[in-house]
Order: structure tokens, then C-alpha cells, then sequence
């Protein structure tokens, strides 16, 4: 009871910031995919090709990360999920760098989790409270699979995707800020 009434005070934090009552619809074929998603993968073509962009990346990583073996597991988990739900890890890249600035123990004064700043109600509502927003896995699993989805719903537009996946859609501050990050990733 006391986590609906937070998720509530949430959303309505969330309204009072902008969004319009249409992006606090619960998508049902959101929840669907994160329920899909929730259960698959080496995602590199070769050995040249992940440690190409292993290396670039790392070294890109360094400034917020400072252990190279750290850098490496949180290079190849984003690699990983991006690659799952049909995103670039650059951009990937760019949102958790906006978003928490590679910190997986992230908490915003709204509740999100994680290095993608996942709301805790997207668990419930597909049916596994249990999961853990700070595990790195399921933060990127959930996290890339609610981007795909609103880059799916905006018909590939970037800037709206974002937008939804931050709850600004209609400011274009938020899309702004990871598009600038993701230059810098690729």
C-alpha cells in the first residue's frame, strides 16, 4: 500500500512537471515486452569487433569508472541489452551517462533506480516485484527495453522517444542533453 502511494505521489511530481496525462497511461505492450525481455547473448559479431570497440569505449568510460576490469563489465552488459532490444550501445551509453552518470546505485528524487533510472513501478506491473533495479543486468534489461519501445511508438524519432523515456515529452532539454552525449560515444 505504502509503495502504490509512493508511485502515485511519483506520477503526480511527474504531471506537475510537465508530462500530459496520455504518457501516464500504463502501455500495455510496454509491460508485455518488459515481461519478454525479462528471460535472453553474446552480442558481438567477432572477437576484432568487441575488442575494438571494448578498447574505444573504455577508454571514453574512464572518466566516470576508474577500474578497467569494472569498465570492461558494464561495456559488455550495455553492448549486451542494447544489442537485444535493436538499440545502439552508444546511445544507451549516452542516457545512463545523463542519467546517472554510470552510478547503478542511483535513486532520483522521484524513484528511479539504476543506471537507467527505471520507475519501480514498471515492476509490479508486469508481475516480479522482486527484481532488483540496482543490478546492473536487470537495470539495462528494463531500461532498454522501455527505450526501444517509446523509439518504436515515435516511429523512430529520437528526440520523442527520449522525451517519453525521461516523462518530458513535449521539453526538448532532456533529448538535447543525451544526443550531445551520444556524439560523444560514437
Amino acid at each position: 500500500m505504502l509503495l502504490r502511494g509512493l508511485v502515485w505521489i511519483a506520477l503526480l511530481c511527474w504531471l506537475s512537471a510537465g508530462a500530459s496525462a496520455q504518457t501516464v497511461e500504463r502501455d500495455e505492450e510496454l509491460k508485455r515486452l518488459l515481461s519478454q525481455a525479462v528471460a535472453s547473448s553474446d552480442s558481438f559479431t567477432d572477437k576484432y569487433d568487441a575488442e575494438a570497440w571494448l578498447m574505444l569505449q573504455s577508454g571514453k568510460l574512464a572518466r566516470f569508472i576508474k577500474d578497467p576490469q569494472k569498465r570492461l563489465t558494464v561495456l559488455k552488459a550495455v553492448h549486451s541489452e542494447a544489442k537485444r532490444a535493436g538499440l545502439q550501445p552508444e546511445l544507451v551509453l549516452a542516457v545512463i551517462e545523463i542519467e546517472s552518470a554510470f552510478n547503478r546505485y542511483a535513486v532520483s528524487r522521484v524513484g528511479a533506480q539504476g543506471m537507467m533510472q527505471v520507475m519501480p513501478f514498471w515492476k509490479h506491473e508486469i508481475g516480479r516485484p522482486e527484481d532488483n533495479l540496482i543490478d546492473m543486468m536487470t537495470n539495462l534489461r528494463y531500461g532498454c527495453t522501455i527505450l526501444k519501445h517509446y523509439l518504436n511508438r515515435e516511429n523512430g524519432h529520437w528526440a520523442h522517444a527520449l522525451a517519453r523515456y525521461n516523462g518530458s515529452y513535449g521539453k526538448y532539454w532532456y533529448p538535447e542533453k543525451v544526443l550531445n552525449a551520444w556524439q560523444r560515444w560514437r
